[in-house]
């Protein structure tokens, strides 16, 4: 060590040392194990402030295999086919016993399960493709497949377990004879999962016929439990103690996770809640002093004290996967069926999408809707190629939960009272009753945002912070020292690219194509943003930013936005530049820059020392505001791609259930928008004939007769006209509601109530 690098450790990285030991907050076991968990992957690029493009060029985007697209044509085309969502969610309150029958035959189960096992085996991006498209056809049967292949005893065994519980228990979960269920949630425990108060205690008891069993003696109470109404195996997280001490000197061993028999004596099975109308099966459990021995372990003695790191690495890829593919398909179902709505239905003699405030409403649907498309690809191609990036599958659960929401709320209001009434043509009122639920599930929005996004983020992908954190804990100088210099080296670097692509608009930034690079600019400028006011943020609030809630909400706000942009520039690539999708590209692009912006210009007016802040801010917008949102023009261009097939539409909807039948309550509304277009200029004649007053009928019906009968309309175009009206009349009824259901006081006969 030279003498000025002594120097510096004595009288600068020292100082700094101790006084960022008084203010860093302690990092707790659960949080370090949170912190351990996963990786860090394209998130940190954009944390970097100077993200390195050919990453995400160089990206090869994940495919489905043969045998996957013909599952995906197959079986899921079949079982969407056979999927009665009025049946499922009015009558049965439940999936009808042959739907529960084919799923397990066909080992919709098994997904995640490997062929050695009897699973499927299939990838990241097939598991996603599956839910899509299955929630596009019914909420209830989507949650019912993905929850075995999420957080639950599968991926816990195939990660943890002991090679005798994987022999045993993946085969039937491959094929159905086990039905599986995992109990985290507890009335005082929810989005604070790690402060759980269900506990076991380590003890000798006889178990089936042996004498002084090493063991644990559980109690717990769980709810909100997904498939626990009618599950045979229980995967269950518990706090763990050793007061006798028979397992080694430590009492308090920490969060275990067992599997557990759901006819085990003392495990009880309560009713079953009744999450908004969408009924998958999902109930509370309680086990009161249930006896297991210690091979009943995930993983066995050797995972004991280690539940909570498990769960979070498992929970990490699942909410990534699972409910980012539920809200795509419902995104999906909305914007295609919509679109045709808005076109068929008319008001003021014109179909109700040419007006312009029906138009905003679709644009945002599309657009939302090609945004949450790429970044669900993207996310499951990480997935697929060993990725494990806890902080972008969280980014991606909440804000495709929260776009959910918005998007089929803008499809209710275009959709008026057909929307509202209840019935077996409704295809829309289920999604929106089932809104909450993804928004709360898997880490709760409002937590995830606000808590775990920026909060984990900045330790995770920031090149130097957690460096720092763990030089200081271990009174590491020199660790300490070079961490902090190359921290005041990236702060420098920032400095000077927020200023230069603030006064140039990043105009040397050369990458994407002539199509796309104005957009690689943009995110270029804003990255580099981002990652000076992070650390701003970090250095002026100290440990207290751990506290301020609404600042790392805006914070991951910026990060999300700048994520999604990324993958819809990847997205747009992948699929050949099509000049007829540049209006959903740059739609998605300029709403996710622009958001990013006022969030980070929210983050300005909330940070200490406002001159600096100010300064600061003027230095990176130094002529204002640079990014606005979509204008009337390009929203204009989005809304009218929703009106009428074409390539576009079919793109940007793929992987749905798509059906024209007539009888089928989303075909109804495909069939009519064939059926009108195919007779527009029919109907624009009979409309011509009908104002210059050569017909006198007052109806449509009466009009489409008279003119044929004057030979106005052959027979032919007037056959065409009223096969057009009756569609358009089948696309737009609302059903009567029965009688009889305004007579029933109970659905004590679903299956799983009144137990």
């Amino acid at each position: 060590m030279n003498r000025l690098t002594r120097l510096r450790h004595q009288y600068f990285s020292q100082p700094v040392l101790r006084r960022l030991k008084q203010q860093l907050p302690p990092i707790s076991p659960t949080e370090q194990d949170a912190l351990d968990s996963g990786n860090v992957w394209w998130d940190s690029e954009l944390f970097s402030g100077k993200p390195d493009w050919c990453r995400l060029h160089d990206l090869s985007i994940s495919k489905l295999s043969t045998e996957e697209q013909a599952f995906l044509d197959g079986a899921v085309e079949d079982l969407c086919r056979d999927l009665d969502d009025w049946q499922i969610t009015h009558e049965l309150y439940d999936l009808p016993p042959a739907i529960w029958a084919f799923l397990k035959q066909q080992r919709f189960f098994g997904m995640i399960i490997p062929k050695a096992y009897g699973g499927l085996g299939f990838s990241a991006l097939a598991h996603s493709e599956v839910v899509m498209k299955i929630a596009s056809r019914s909420i209830t049967a989507a949650v019912t497949v993905m929850v075995p292949n999420s957080l639950g005893p599968g991926e816990l065994l195939l990660k943890y377990g002991t090679p005798a519980q994987k022999d045993y228990y993946l085969p039937r979960l491959a094929d159905g004879r086990e039905i599986p269920c995992f109990g985290l949630t507890a009335p005082e425990a929810g989005s604070d999962a790690s402060s759980i108060p269900d506990h076991g205690i380590v003890c000798r008891q006889d178990f089936n016929g042996e004498k002084a069993v090493l063991g644990i003696r559980l109690n717990w109470e769980k709810r909100y439990i997904t498939l626990g109404p009618v599950a045979t195996l229980l995967g269950l997280a518990f706090q763990l103690y050793d007061p006798e001490h028979l397992l080694g000197d430590k009492e308090n061993i920490g969060i275990t996770v067992a599997l557990i028999p759901t006819d085990h004596p003392g495990v009880e099975i309560g009713t079953r809640h009744f999450p908004l109308d969408i009924p998958f099966q999902n109930g509370p459990n309680i086990g009161r002093d249930v006896f297991i021995p210690l091979g009943w372990v995930i993983g066995g003695q050797a995972q004991l004290g280690h539940g909570w790191r498990m769960l979070v690495e498992c929970l990490g890829e699942g909410r990534g996967i699972s409910l980012p593919a539920l809200s795509t398909g419902a995104a999906k179902m909305t914007a295609r069926y919509i679109g045709a709505y808005a076109r068929v239905r008319q008001q003021f003699g014109m179909p109700i999408g040419y007006f312009e405030g029906v138009e905003e409403p679709l644009a945002r649907i599309l657009g939302n809707c090609y945004l949450m498309d790429a970044g669900r690809i993207l996310t499951a191609t990480a997935i697929d190629q060993g990725q494990r990036p806890a902080v972008v599958t969280a980014m991606l659960k909440y804000q495709l939960t929260e776009r959910m929401r918005r998007l089929v709320n803008d499809a209710m209001d275009i959709s008026g009272g057909a929307g509202i009434c209840m019935g077996p043509s409704n295809y829309l009122a289920r999604a929106y009753q089932s809104i909450p639920i993804g928004i709360t599930v898997e880490g709760a929005n409002i937590l995830t945002r606000s808590l775990i996004v920026f909060g984990q983020g900045a330790l995770r992908c920031h090149p130097f912070l957690l460096k720092e954190m763990q030089a200081a804990q271990h009174d590491d100088v020199a660790a300490f020292d070079a961490a902090l210099i190359g921290h005041i080296k990236h702060i420098a670097g920032n400095l000077g690219r927020s200023l230069w692509y603030g006064l140039s608009n990043a105009l040397l930034v050369v990458s994407g194509t002539p199509r796309t690079r104005h957009h690689y600019r943009h995110l270029a400028r804003l990255s580099s943003n981002f990652a000076l006011l992070a650390d701003y943020a970090a250095l002026s609030l100290g440990g207290s930013l751990k506290r301020r809630e609404r600042l790392s909400g805006r914070m991951a706000d910026i990060l999300a936005n700048l994520y999604l942009c990324s993958a819809t520039l990847k997205h747009f690539e992948e699929q050949g530049e099509p000049e007829a999708d540049l209006p959903l590209l740059e739609y998605a692009c300029t709403l996710t820059i622009h958001r990013a912006q006022q969030a980070m210009l929210a983050a300005f007016h909330n940070l200490p020392m406002p001159w600096l802040a100010k300064t600061l801010r003027t230095l990176m917008f130094p002529y204002g505001k640079p990014f606005s949102p979509p204008d009337d023009k390009l929203i204009h261009q989005v809304a009218r791609l929703a009106l009428e097939p074409s390539a576009t539409r079919d793109r940007l909807t793929r992987g749905i259930y798509i059906t024209n039948d007539p009888q089928d309550r989303m075909g109804r509304i495909e069939d009519a928008l064939h059926k009108t277009l195919a007779a527009a200029e029919l109907e624009k004649q009979l409309r011509s004939l009908m104002k210059s007053g050569q017909l006198h009928a007052h109806t449509t019906e009466a009009a489409i007769q008279e003119a044929k009968d004057k030979g106005l309309l052959d027979t032919f175009s007037a056959e065409k006209l009223l096969a057009a009206r009756r569609a358009t009349l089948n696309a737009i009824r609302v059903d009567d509601f029965p009688a009889s259901y305004f007579q029933q006081t109970s659905i004590v006969g679903a299956r799983g109530y009144g137990k």
